[in-house]
């Protein structure tokens, strides 16, 4: 097995390798910040549980797999972009498709939606419109410790920008389709931005689907203006097969009056760590944090949550739901900060976990650091069974075991979904949910790949 410097050796060789072919793809901008980036991580080198963060998640072995790392579509990659199709009835949107991490379409790199909204290619962003990119790109992931964070900063080479003019309300959600698919295996990196200027408002769906049987390892990162008044509302949903890894850490920065709201709903996947960061930068500002992870046979899920209350007056609420079946496990690691000068400050944190065998294991960790004295913060965290007594009253009630199992589960689940602002998707997720908690979902949705 590779020592630990060994691991950093071949990526910092990876990076010596690839890199001509990412400087010749990407812009100015992001190609300056590569070589800082990389010198960064081979400081910090992958994380392990060591890390405090990353204690319940042995990420390590992701790492010394060998992936075909580097991938540039080709016209194939275009032509099955172009035919995938959500499987969201009446769900209109604004929707973009991501093929391994690179905006695939040839033309129509950037587009304008209704209102003046920009949606595209962030690397054709940062030519057309260089003063935004410059203004946000990389601005709020300063000062962070993930080593993974700085990787993706050294190799990422595209994703999606979106830019919503101040003022402008989008009636209807952008949609991105993450599409994971080769024949070799392959390690991922894109990168996001999203800009939502004073009193916008904004929904945006994230999907992440594969579509064929290797092994994959995604590792993204998503960085969140949300200007004064604005309301931004982010819905991720993972559903991948059992041979994928996803890495997600999300950035949101919010000013006075902003309201957000983040829901990571993990249906399927063999490894996810999701991280999620709110700075409260603004007074007044709200969020709410949410998450549903669905996990059975061997399948890991991790949601790190770091919610920063800067100024007074913010809100803040964390509720993270889990139903773990066979050998499943799972972590939450949630932290509310409250600054010095964030009087007035109300913070609540919420995780219950259901485990359905004695084989399944779920590490719970709330966390609060509190420097104001003005300030309403709670948190709690259960793990057990399903509850005995409801389970008697509905059989008292002529329903079956197995039906009244099914249904207290997933009204444990709805808990989350009824968050979910888009109807179309609401419902497609309660139907989703249901048949995953049946046990009729052994793959994942939208998949043809037929992993077991």
């Amino acid at each position: 097995m590779e020592t630990r410097n060994e691991l950093t050796d071949k990526f910092s060789r990876l990076f010596s390798q690839t890199i001509p072919g990412i400087r010749a793809s990407s812009f100015e901008l992001f190609n300056s910040a590569r070589e800082k980036a990389m010198e960064k991580f081979l400081e910090l080198g992958i994380p392990t549980r060591k890390n405090e963060a990353y204690k319940y998640t042995n990420v390590e072995p992701l790492f010394r797999h060998d992936y075909d790392s580097f991938f540039i579509p080709g016209p194939d990659d275009f032509a099955k972009a172009e035919r995938f199709k959500c499987d969201v009835a009446d769900l209109d949107s604004h929707g973009v498709i991501l093929i391994n991490g690179f905006y695939p379409t040839i033309a129509d790199k950037i587009k304008k939606l209704p209102g003046g909204v920009w949606i595209g290619s962030l690397n054709e962003a940062a030519k057309k419109f260089r003063d935004v990119v410059e203004k946000h790109f990389g601005k709020y992931i300063s000062g962070e410790n993930d080593s993974l964070i700085h990787l993706n900063t050294a190799l990422a080479s595209d994703g999606v920008f979106i830019y919503v003019p101040p003022g402008v309300r989008l009636n209807k959600p952008i949609q991105i389709i993450n599409l994971v698919e080769s024949e070799k295996d392959i390690f991922n990196q894109h990168r996001n931005l999203i800009v939502a200027e004073e009193d916008s408002d904004v929904s945006l769906i994230v999907c992440d689907h594969t579509l064929s049987p290797n092994r994959f390892l995604t590792n993204g990162v998503t960085e969140a203006f949300v200007g004064k008044n604005a309301v931004f509302n982010l819905i991720r949903v993972q559903n991948e097969h059992n041979n994928s890894s996803k890495i997600t850490n999300t950035f949101i920065y919010q000013e006075s009056g902003s309201r957000v709201s983040s829901n990571n709903i993990t249906l399927h996947g063999g490894l996810v760590r999701n991280t999620t960061k709110h700075m409260l930068a603004g007074e007044r500002a709200e969020c709410l944090s949410l998450g549903l992870y669905l996990a059975d046979k061997f399948q890991h899920v991790d949601n790190y949550v770091n919610v920063e209350h800067l100024v007074p007056d913010c809100n803040s609420n964390q509720l993270f739901k889990g139903v773990l079946d066979d050998m499943s496990t799972a972590a939450f690691n949630g932290r509310i900060f409250v600054a010095k000068d964030a009087q007035r400050t109300s913070a609540y944190q919420r995780n219950s976990t259901i485990l359905l065998t004695p084989d399944t294991k779920m590490n719970s960790k709330p966390q609060l650091e509190i420097l104001a004295d003005d300030v309403k913060c709670t948190h709690g965290a259960t793990v057990g069974q399903l509850d005995e007594n409801a389970m008697f009253y509905l059989q008292s009630r002529g329903i079956s075991k197995a039906e009244a199992r099914l249904l207290l589960m997933f009204g444990f689940a709805h808990d989350v979904i009824r968050n979910i602002p888009v109807e179309p998707l609401r419902q497609r997720m309660d139907d989703l949910v249901m048949q995953r908690l049946r046990g009729e979902l052994s793959r994942c949705a939208s998949c043809m790949v037929k992993c077991g």
